[in-house]
Order: C-alpha cells, then structure tokens, then sequence
C-alpha cells in the first residue's frame, strides 16, 4: 500500500500533462524594427535580411536575389541546392512562387532577430496541424540563419525536412 501512495501522485502528473498547453508563439508588432543594430556590421546583415524576408521569401521577387545573396550561396535545406541559380530556382520552379510587387512593408511574424558577428538568425513562429488530433493545431517556432559576407548572405541554415513527393 505505501509503495502505491509512493506512485499515485506520479501517475496522476503523467495522466495531466495533456492538460497542460503551451504558450503560443508570436511575432513583435513591428517586425522592422528588429533588423536593425548599433554596430553598423550586424545593421547592414540585419538590413540585407530584412530584404531577404521581405523581398524575396514574402514577396518572391527572386529576380533580385542576387542583391543580397551571393552567387555561391550555400545552401543547408536539403530541398534547395546551393548556389544563386540553385536557390532561385527551387522558389521559383519547384515551388511556383509568383512575384508580387507592392511590397513595401515586412508583414510576416517575427518574433526576433539575433545577430552575432556574420550571423543572423530569426525567429518566427509556425503553426501546424496536429498529428495526434486532427482538426487542432499547434504553435511552434521556425528559425532561418545567415552567414554575411560583404553584406551578402553567403550561407543559410533553416530546421527543413526532405520534402515529400508531390
């Protein structure tokens, strides 16, 4: 008996952690304001990712990639292969994105910006179906990093997953 009053309490923790729920993640009021820094290295870095989440992955105006990325560019998502070429040509081709040309403001969540010498890093939140409960959600984080060269994003590292086939 006393090694099960020992347990119960125990059990009854691990029956409520569904009960438990998570803080949501999300994004500043201002996303802009985050790319910017002091030190006018990371400000030009957290400048050129700025036209990196702006123009090219909300607006898909990747015919001016090579504005803020170099042509060896390379590439850590394994859907995308490396180089300028390669990048353009996977949001383009295999992914269709379609320019869209009045962009003039960041309106994706961000919910931070870090930079560290040649780094930065942002943060932004994500939400996905939940696998163990259809028709809910859940709120999770998503990060993308670049590494500067010359104010050029050089090198990028993302969480992606191999894709499924279509």
């Amino acid at each position: 008996m006393r090694s099960l009053i020992k347990v119960f309490p125990l059990f009854m923790l691990l029956l409520s952690f569904p009960l438990f729920a998570q803080e949501p993640v999300v994004g500043v009021d201002d996303p802009e304001s985050l790319f910017v820094d002091d030190d006018p290295v990371k400000h030009r870095n957290k400048q050129a990712t700025l036209h990196i989440m702006r123009e090219l992955l909300q607006c898909n105006q990747w015919s001016r990639a090579g504005e803020w990325l170099t042509d060896a560019y390379i590439q850590h998502n394994p859907n995308a292969a490396s180089g300028l070429d390669g990048v353009i040509f996977f949001f383009t081709q295999v992914l269709g994105a379609q320019p869209i040309e009045e962009c003039d403001e960041l309106t994706t969540e961000i919910t931070a910006v870090m930079a560290d010498d040649d780094y930065v890093t942002v943060l932004w939140p994500r939400t996905y179906d939940h696998p163990n409960e259809p028709g809910e959600t859940y709120s999770t984080s998503w990060f993308d990093t670049w590494r500067f060269v010359d104010g050029k994003a050089d090198e990028h590292w993302d969480p992606a997953t191999i894709a499924p086939a279509p």
